[in-house]
């Protein structure tokens, strides 16, 4: 599974050190910003004071973007949905894969149910169902900005592996922005 549902889980996993720009050089402009409505990073990837209070220190795996509660959240890349989930401290959550990439979206509203046979995250009132197993596109809706799980306020956790390890989702967001300015530059 890509959430671990182990909420005792403190052995921290692999991290990548790799640079998005060479890893898909040319691509980003099949990419999707992940949120709606967006309003300001609340979390880095990294080490951080406990987001629930406390002195510890933990690894956050993702970049926290809030957006007001209800915003769409956009599929990143093209790809299939691996999973869907409501057991978590990641909450009600979608992973999609990419090729090498998995994408990973929490704290949404909605639930999940078997809908036909397959595992569904449906949130009605949204107009959003997305089944495990589902093609989706780059900047298709497939969920909403919600506080389910272990949150303090409405924003979407976004998390990135490449190759099976956890890579900086702003160092992807960057090399997005470097690749959309030279296209700008550079029209053909």
């Amino acid at each position: 599974m890509a959430i671990s549902t182990d909420p005792n889980a403190t052995r921290p996993q692999q991290i990548a050190q790799i640079n998005p720009s060479q890893i898909a050089a040319n691509q980003w402009a099949g990419s999707s910003f992940p949120v709606e409505s967006f309003q300001a990073y609340t979390s880095p990837f990294g080490y951080r004071r406990s987001a629930t209070g406390g002195y510890g220190r933990e690894f956050h795996y993702g970049l926290d973007l809030a957006a007001p509660m209800g915003s769409y959240i956009r599929n990143w890349w093209a790809g299939t949905v691996v999973e869907v989930s409501d057991n978590s401290n990641c909450g009600t959550s979608v992973v999609v894969e990419s090729g090498h990439w998995l994408h990973i979206y929490c704290h949404m509203q909605g639930h999940v149910e078997t809908v036909n046979g397959q595992l569904t995250m449906l949130d009605r009132s949204g107009g959003v169902q997305i089944a495990q197993g589902q093609q989706v596109a780059a900047g298709t809706r497939i969920g909403r900005v919600g506080m389910t799980g272990r949150t303090t306020g409405p924003h979407l956790h976004w998390g990135l592996k490449y190759d099976g390890n956890w890579v900086n989702p702003a160092l992807v967001l960057r090399a997005m922005y470097a690749g959309q300015q030279a296209t700008a530059a550079n029209p053909q």
